[in-house]
């Protein structure tokens, strides 16, 4: 069985930094793009950044510079480190893992973050 756990959320000022993981646990990760989306109240879900299994990396136009999406391979473990936040960064982020070939994809359960003075 494969699961997601997003870790990391919370509220934090205008400004400020925070670190998402998404710890995996299966036979997925290594063979498999990782990736971050987010969704906001009332609004469609939309990707904010995804590393290929060869760290190929794509941002968001609203993330870049700012964030930045990383693999950890020996703990299956992939990273969203989020900079200079700002208000309309407040969503519930979701870890996702995807495997075009294999038709297989995964999503977790979401951690919200909240950027608020």
């Amino acid at each position: 069985q494969v699961h997601l756990v997003e870790s990391g959320g919370g509220l934090v000022q205008p400004g400020g930094s925070l670190r998402l993981s998404c710890a995996t646990s299966g036979s997925i990760f290594s063979g498999f793009t990782m990736g971050w989306y987010r969704q906001a109240p009332e609004k469609q879900r939309e990707l904010v950044a995804y590393i290929t299994t060869d760290d190929n990396t794509k941002y968001a136009d609203s993330v870049k510079g700012r964030f930045t999406i990383s693999r950890d391979n020996a703990k299956n473990t992939v990273y969203l480190q989020m900079n200079s936040l700002k208000p309309e960064d407040t969503a519930v982020y979701y870890c996702n893992a995807e495997n075009l070939m294999l038709a297989r994809e995964f999503w977790g359960q979401g951690t919200q973050v909240t950027v608020s003075s």
